[in-house]
């Protein structure tokens, strides 16, 4: 179906598409900021607290091929119930009074399901999207989650007001619950893959692997997913740079925490256009500009001392970051085979998580040895070289997914 335009509408699909999305970025904003706070009231020493927080993503990385597994086998409209039934076990663990070892497990279980959740909503949208919308559709995904994840703290803390630290769970155990009945209504799609997991004949269709999907394509991984891997580090470090520099400068916690939402406003308010230049002009019109952006703030970010400039500079690292907002599930799906999409994508995601916990790790690690400065302007080359890999390894015209074979 994704190579079929129609009279297709992103309208038509919103709220099944979206609305799961949007609730479950919700659910995220609503818990992130109480489970440190969780985890230091039961005894965690910062650092600790802080390594629990990191589970998130940990649950992320060690669940993407499984998820493509899990996905290519049940379909995606299951795969996202799974997810959110997942999701209400890990915070519902969260909420039990009985030490750190019950939050460690919640805040694991629910970056597990977080993987599986959108990496089926993307191979969903990948196949019900018709091309010529797809970095629009997929634009909006990754901008729906950012919106969820704005507003989820604010709702998190206007419960909170009432049942104390609780409240933020609860807020998100109720947007989980409501994300996977939105997903329940999702109509399931006859994929290629399924077609292919049930080929009739005297022979069984042979089963699409994880190792068959390497081998098949491991010189897409090699050459684009190294740029992607190369972004994803960019990104991530970009949520740390924004307040270490705030405090290496004097700045107070709430002007640092006003920066870094200035930021993330100038973050949600491009995405969409950015999906429209990319379906009509290509997605190295956006995806290049992106890390070029992203990269030339980070290398200014240490000549800001003062701050109007630190905000200017930040808003400049939130555009670049907004402008390119679906790009990694785009190229995703440009990329991979009709026949084990979820496959595919489960180890297109793992390149991307991947980047995303190596990038703090390597400033946190330049600063250690040097300075925050430095740390900062080698996150900036990363950017720089993640714009020279993308530039030269993204097809100049997508290709039509429905019509590849595995």
């Amino acid at each position: 179906m994704s190579g079929q335009a129609g009279d297709f509408s992103l309208r038509s699909i919103a709220v099944a598409a979206f609305g799961p999305s949007i609730l479950f970025g919700l659910a995220e904003g609503a818990m992130l900021p109480v489970v440190p706070l969780t985890a230091v009231e039961r005894g965690a020493s910062l650092a600790v607290a802080s390594l629990i927080v990191s589970l998130l993503g940990i649950g992320s990385i060690l669940s993407n091929i499984p998820a493509g597994i899990l996905t290519t086998r049940v379909g995606e409209r299951w795969s996202m119930v799974a997810a959110a039934g997942i999701s209400v076990v890990g915070l519902a663990l969260c909420l039990v009074d009985a030490g750190l070892w019950p939050l460690v497990a919640g805040v694991l279980l629910v970056g597990a399901a977080s993987s599986v959740f959108n990496l089926a909503r993307q191979s969903y949208l990948t196949e019900a999207v018709p091309i010529h919308l797809r970095a629009r559709a997929m634009s909006t995904l990754g901008g729906s989650m950012r919106v969820g994840v704005f507003v989820g703290p604010f709702l998190g803390a206007a419960v909170m007001h009432v049942m104390g630290k609780p409240g933020g769970y609860v807020v998100a155990l109720v947007a989980v619950v409501a994300a996977g009945v939105l997903a329940y209504r999702v109509p399931d799609l006859e994929t290629p893959t399924r077609r292919h997991a049930t080929t009739s004949g005297t022979e069984p269709a042979a089963p699409v692997t994880t190792r068959g999907m390497l081998h098949e394509h491991w010189r897409t991984f090699a050459t684009l997913g190294s740029g992607v891997f190369l972004l994803s580090a960019v990104r991530a470090s970009r949520q740390v740079v924004i307040p270490l520099w705030a405090a290496h400068i004097g700045l107070a916690p709430t002007t640092a925490s006003i920066v870094y939402g200035i930021a993330g406003a100038v973050d949600m308010l491009v995405f969409y256009p950015a999906g429209k230049v990319m379906d009509r002009r290509g997605r190295e019109w956006v995806a290049v500009p992106s890390m070029l952006l992203m990269a030339s703030a980070m290398v200014l970010m240490p000549l800001t001392h003062a701050i109007v400039p630190f905000v200017a500079v930040s808003m400049l690292l939130g555009f670049g970051n907004g402008i390119g907002a679906g790009i990694v599930m785009t190229l995703g799906a440009d990329t991979s085979p009709s026949v084990g999409r979820p496959t595919f994508l489960g180890i297109w995601r793992e390149l991307a998580d991947g980047g995303a916990g190596v990038g703090p790790l390597l400033l946190s690690a330049i600063t250690a040895l040097a300075s925050l400065a430095a740390g900062v302007v080698v996150s900036g080359a990363l950017g720089y070289a993640a714009a020279l890999a993308l530039w030269r390894w993204i097809p100049r015209r997508p290709r039509l997914s429905a019509a590849r074979g595995a």
